[in-house]
């Protein structure tokens, strides 16, 4: 009997109020180039051929407005569209409820507004999880970083070599985050990412290298940013 590959199935979290962005609309809704930005982050799994399935955590009053792109954009390995949390984690937490994963299964979680991961690097990120358990995408800074404690003068200049600045997708066999989630609701503990649930566990992150057009769209100046990187990957043929 020929034994099937483990599914890999991406979680969305997409619930963001985007303060930070200003405006009526929510950022994940914003229009980027006339298409709203979670679509574009969507359509780029949509397009990977590694990724089985995606779900995804809206505020419960866009679930119809969801929906509605999912079906006008043919977002076909959409399966569910859940509502979202309070924070991100939440969001996740529900998606993941929803799911039926079996342990070996591979889940990625991915930030709805970043709408330029390469679909190269989710297939590099998938194959370094099967292998390790998990990963995550991050780049090195570019720039010099210091350390300040008061916020007010530096006290010690970092090595560059040894910072990454995290990025998503985050790759976890589904067995070490649903774990992670249970023992983080268990403990009432909240971060900012997957990966620091799962090393409270005890398992160890493999580093995958990212892109620099990998970008959280967060300010209005992102979205400046994306329209360049959007025109860029428009005359490449990369979208």
């Amino acid at each position: 009997m020929t034994r099937t590959r483990p599914r890999v199935v991406v979680i969305v979290p997409a619930a963001g109020s985007g303060t930070r962005i200003g405006g009526a609309v929510r950022k994940q809704f914003l229009p980027l180039k006339g298409k709203p930005i979670v679509v574009h982050t969507l359509q780029q799994f949509e397009h990977c051929a590694d990724v089985d399935e995606t779900a995804v955590a809206v505020p419960e009053s866009a679930i119809t407005e969801m929906e509605s792109l999912v079906s006008r954009y043919r977002l076909h390995k959409v399966s569910k569209v859940v509502v979202g949390g309070a924070r991100r984690q939440d969001s996740v937490a529900n998606a993941l409820a929803t799911l039926a994963l079996r342990d070996t299964d591979i889940v990625l979680v991915h930030d709805g507004v970043r709408p330029f991961v390469e679909t190269k690097r989710i297939g590099h990120l998938v194959r370094e999880c099967r292998e390790h358990g998990s990963a995550v995408l991050a780049v090195q800074p570019k720039d010099t970083v210091r350390r300040s404690v008061g916020g007010t003068v530096f006290d010690q200049t970092l090595d560059r070599n040894a910072l990454w600045m995290v990025q998503t997708p985050q790759a976890f066999r589904a067995a070490f985050l649903i774990d992670a989630y249970k023992k983080a609701k268990k403990d009432r503990f909240y971060s900012t990412d997957e990966a620091a649930l799962v090393e409270r566990l005890g398992h160890r992150i493999r580093i995958v290298e990212g892109s620099y057009d990998n970008i959280k769209i967060t300010t209005p100046e992102d979205i400046e940013l994306a329209t360049l990187i959007l025109q860029r990957w428009q005359e490449r043929g990369l979208v």
